[in-house]
């Protein structure tokens, strides 16, 4: 069972017990994290319309988790559940989307460089939060919890070779490349990979100079199918390719200087893809990511574990397997993974079946009063359990709003113009403005278009239950059916359990709403009261 308060191994075990690495030959580790991919898009899961050939070559050279569940379906908060080992509603302000992050919340980064190691960065760290500002912000954090960034290498007019206008300009390998020739020196190093890719905004139509083909693309039963979609996802694919080739690029540089054999190389997302019942919901496509890890020197390769595994559950690892103690650090609530690592077994590995958790309370400013719309899930075995908290709320978001310069002018429902066209911003704003959320919003009285719109935006029940094995869409809700009736009220004591454990706010109190009151440093919107408070 992942739900552990306090630190999950010895501080006497991390001296030198469970890992073979010798002092002096410490591994490095290289962690690369996208920017909004799901689960079901590498070419090494089967994809047929995403090339990724350096995540490819990590998990058939290393271990491959057919079960890696983010922190959350947003970025913030899950990235919080890596750096610090907590589950994001355990670290305050510091596990919120756009809110402040507090001193006390100790990244493992900053142990792994007091314990000896060069630390950096570049492209996303931690984030999005305000860290502080002025010497008035004393509680706050000051530097990135990723660590230094290294991004000032950027592509410029003269050697721009970005795939599209849409991908950012940071040079990532670049940045790469000057952190080990100029700042590890003698040291063995930890450096965040993080790529702002496939994070909206696309170059639309960018797919059309890759050799893309449109009936290659394998569209969630989720969205319709058609041509205005499958280009969305080409575009989306295109991004997760220019991520890939950095971090294919790093190998090779690491392997040419020979510190690949003595690097871990940790490859993930921080949450689903940014497309409509994706991101931003706590279903398969938006917290379900790929996952892969190679160090052949320990970790026996070419294996897949389908063990499920939670995003807290790096930190510790990270700790183990570096022989770095957790001191200094709120206590961890993630188990290590080591054991998976070091077995050459595959399948389902853990004597005692594994667990992975995952939550959100707000994303985007979406709703009256910048409320959010609390979830927490659970994966255990071939089922995720859903609990909408607060199913009277909107859960993308509300479905209108007041314009940016005019708060007294009401926009129209869902955003729509009086010529049918959607106004960008203006309605579901949990959802990323993209074509396929235009495309729903501007077709939703098509009969045929209607049940993807309900899909995207409509309220929720209470509580879903879902067979992913057999429905990784998440459509049929079992929750509730006879059959399935155990194994509901197991897994929904099973999350219960988890959240008194871990005082989530929402359960132990002593204020159930605090989440909603912490202060958003990103761009606000005004929507109307609801009827009902809620």
């Amino acid at each position: 069972m992942i739900s552990r308060i306090v630190f999950c191994f010895a501080v006497s075990s991390i001296i030198g017990l469970g890992f073979n690495a010798k002092a002096q030959q410490r591994p490095n580790i290289l962690f690369a994290i996208s920017d909004d991919q799901s689960f079901f898009h590498t070419s090494y899961e089967g994809s047929k319309f995403v090339k990724t050939p350096a995540f490819d070559r990590v998990a058939r050279e290393g271990v491959y988790f057919s079960n890696a569940y983010a922190g959350s379906p947003g970025c913030a908060p899950s990235r919080s559940a890596i750096i610090t080992g907590r589950h994001h509603w355990q670290n305050e302000q510091a596990g919120q989307h756009a809110s402040a992050w507090l001193q006390k919340y100790v990244p493992f980064v900053d142990l792994l460089e007091k314990n000896g190691y060069a630390t950096g960065r570049t492209g996303k760290g931690v984030g999005p939060f305000q860290y502080a500002r002025t010497e008035a912000d004393s509680l706050w954090r000051k530097n990135d919890a990723a660590g230094i960034s290294h991004s000032e290498i950027r592509y410029e007019e003269q050697n721009d070779e970005r795939f599209a206008k849409g991908i950012n300009t940071t040079d990532y390998f670049g940045n790469f490349r000057y952190f080990v020739e100029n700042i590890k020196k003698d040291k063995p190093f930890f450096f965040w990979y993080g790529g702002y890719e496939p994070h909206r905004s696309y170059e639309k139509g960018s797919w059309k100079n890759m050799s893309k083909k449109l009936e290659d693309v394998e569209v969630p039963e989720f969205l319709p199918d058609n041509d205005e979609i499958r280009g969305d996802l080409l575009d989306y694919a295109v991004e997760i390719e220019w991520f890939d080739l950095h971090l294919q690029r790093m190998l090779e540089y690491l392997d040419n200087i020979g510190e690949l054999e003595n690097t871990i190389v940790i490859v993930t997302a921080d949450n689903g893809m940014p497309f409509p019942r994706a991101k931003a919901n706590s279903y398969e496509y938006g917290v379900h990511v790929p996952f892969a890890v190679r160090y052949p020197k320990e970790f026996p390769g070419n294996r897949v574990v389908d063990d499920p595994i939670g995003f807290i559950d790096l930190a510790p690892t990270i700790l183990e397997v570096t022989n770095t103690s957790p001191k200094g650090m709120l206590p961890i609530t993630g188990k290590s993974i080591l054991e998976l690592l070091q077995s050459k077994e595959r399948g389902v590995l853990s004597k005692t079946e594994r667990t992975a958790y995952s939550g959100r309370e707000r994303h985007s400013s979406s709703r009256y009063l910048n409320w959010g719309y609390p979830q927490r899930s659970v994966r255990k075995g071939d089922f995720l359990f859903i609990w909408n908290m607060k199913p009277d709320r909107w859960p993308a978001g509300a479905p209108q709003k007041f314009a940016e310069n005019d708060t007294t002018q009401l926009l129209p429902m869902h955003g729509l113009d009086k010529n049918n066209t959607y106004i960008n911003g203006s309605a579901y704003t949990d959802i990323d403005d993209c074509p396929t959320k235009t495309y729903l919003i501007e077709n939703y009285g098509d009969e045929s278009i209607l049940p993807y719109f309900d899909l995207a935006v409509d309220k929720r029940p209470e509580y879903e239950l879902y067979y992913v094995q057999q429905d990784p869409s998440c459509l049929k809700n079992l929750s509730g059916t006879p059959s399935f009736k155990k194994i509901e009220e197991a897994l929904k004591t099973e999350l219960l359990g988890e959240l008194k454990k871990s005082n989530d706010p929402r359960i132990a109190g002593p204020d159930p709403e605090v989440f909603d009151s912490y202060k958003r440093y990103s761009p606000m919107r005004k929507f109307p009261k609801p009827d009902n408070l809620n």
